[in-house]
């Protein structure tokens, strides 16, 4: 079983309670899920899992599967919760489980936050993001596809929690100019100084997501690498032109 669903690219949450929400998809449905798919005697369970487990901004140094799970908000808190969920149900029964990390997902039929900067791309907007020095981690959604087929067989997957990415992390700055190039329009940055980036977004109450915007979110694949031997099949250039032609086409 390959789990997926999930609660998640709220942008305007009505909920009174949005934890509660969450936790009623994320973490009760993988309960539920998982338990019975132990019941009808699956042999391994996949549960696509998030990096916001472990938090929003990595610093200097990317995650890895050792760091301490410190989840901000309800999708990432209710996700952390689906992983506890699936360890205690693959303890106490013979179903397998393997956990995937992944960073933003991204191809055709993304949604959110990066089909609003294909959109700022295409219509040449003038983006204030150029003194940004950051670094971001991507992963392709047919790299993603094929790690979840390695870790569906791979003996030495079963009970383990692997973060997964393209392998070529990108300042904000320059992801900006890759989409641009993939979509054939000139990137359009401003190099507006950091400081007043950070001010307009305390103005608009958006102090959060500038936040995100500008620092750094890495994650080492090294695990899944060494243990698998999985390994992207589409580089970032090929996903961006890919997802490119599908926006364009829409």
């Amino acid at each position: 079983v390959i789990h997926l669903a999930a609660r998640v690219h709220v942008m305007k949450d009505r909920e009174a309670d949005p934890l509660a929400a969450s936790r009623r998809v994320n973490t009760e449905g993988t309960r539920q899920l998982a338990a019975a798919a132990a019941v009808a005697g699956v042999k391994r369970f996949i549960l696509v899992s998030t990096t916001k487990v472990i938090g929003e901004l990595s610093g200097d140094r990317p995650f890895s599967e050792i760091d301490e799970a410190q989840p901000v908000d309800a999708y990432g808190i209710s996700k952390w919760e689906a992983e506890q969920v699936l360890r205690e149900i693959g303890r106490s029964t013979a179903m397998e489980t393997v956990i995937l990390r992944p960073p933003l997902v991204y191809g055709p039929g993304v949604k959110g936050n990066f089909l609003s900067l294909l959109k700022a791309c295409e219509k040449r907007w003038p983006l204030p993001l150029g003194a940004i020095k950051n670094s971001r981690s991507l992963i392709y959604v047919d790299n993603l596809a094929e790690a979840i087929s390695t870790c569906l067989d791979h003996s030495g997957a079963a009970g383990q929690t692997y973060f997964v990415s393209d392998g070529n992390d990108v300042s904000t700055p320059e992801l900006i100019r890759r989409i641009a190039k993939a979509l054939g329009r000139q990137a359009n940055i401003i190099n507006l100084p950091l400081s007043g980036l950070k001010a307009a977004g305390l103005l608009i109450g958006k102090s959060a997501a500038i936040g995100r915007l500008t620092g750094s979110l890495t994650v080492d694949s090294a695990k899944i690498r060494n243990e698998t031997r999985w390994s992207p099949v589409c580089s970032m250039t090929e996903g961006l032109k890919r997802t490119a032609e599908w926006y364009l086409g829409k």
